[in-house]
């Protein structure tokens, strides 16, 4: 069965609201983008929910951010769970506008490799409610924002999380936790 990564980028505090405003580019090394492009190789399609999917595809459409990322982002499969997106032009992308729960759960009985969830937003609030997430990557940034969305902090979201492993990179560290089902 496929396994479902959510990988998110998170403030000290606890911001994951528009990471590119926060300014997460000035503290990604060159291994730290290596170990993220590895995942991305890994993986065999991505997850979006509307809003971090018009995110992505305006930030790397054009294959100019992060060329390291941009060829991978750009021809890997995405699956957008959306009931108002009516189009999608952004590479090899398909619109999902059904149940999200029942979807995900199709997804990953099928063959194939993981599936990527890139930023966390209600997408990645109702997989991991449903458990439906397996791993979560966290790489906490090295700053304070103070204010905005934070990470899982949500009234019921409830999950234990055992640490699968420890990435310390020139400015950022990584966690990554399973899932406890």
């Amino acid at each position: 069965m496929r396994k479902v990564i959510e990988y998110v980028l998170v403030s000290a505090d606890g911001v994951t609201e528009d990471p590119v405003a926060m300014g997460v580019g000035e503290h990604q090394d060159e291994a730290y983008l290596r170990d993220g492009l590895g995942l991305l190789q890994a993986c065999d399609a991505l997850l979006f929910g509307r809003n971090i999917y018009e995110q992505f595809a305006e930030l790397y459409s054009g294959g100019t951010h992060k060329p390291m990322w941009a060829d991978r982002l750009n021809e890997i499969p995405k699956y957008v769970f959306s009931s108002t997106l009516e189009k999608a032009d952004w590479g090899d992308t398909t619109i999902i506008g059904g149940d999200v729960v029942t979807e995900v759960a199709r997804l990953k009985q099928q063959d194939g490799g993981n599936l990527l969830i890139l930023g966390h937003g209600l997408l990645g609030e109702t997989l991991l409610r449903e458990r439906l997430i397996d791993t979560i990557d966290l790489a906490i940034y090295p700053f304070l924002v103070g204010s905005g969305a934070q990470f899982y902090f949500r009234l019921g979201q409830q999950a234990t999380l055992r640490l699968a492993a420890v990435k310390a990179f020139s400015k950022v560290v990584k966690l990554t936790y399973e899932v406890d089902k």
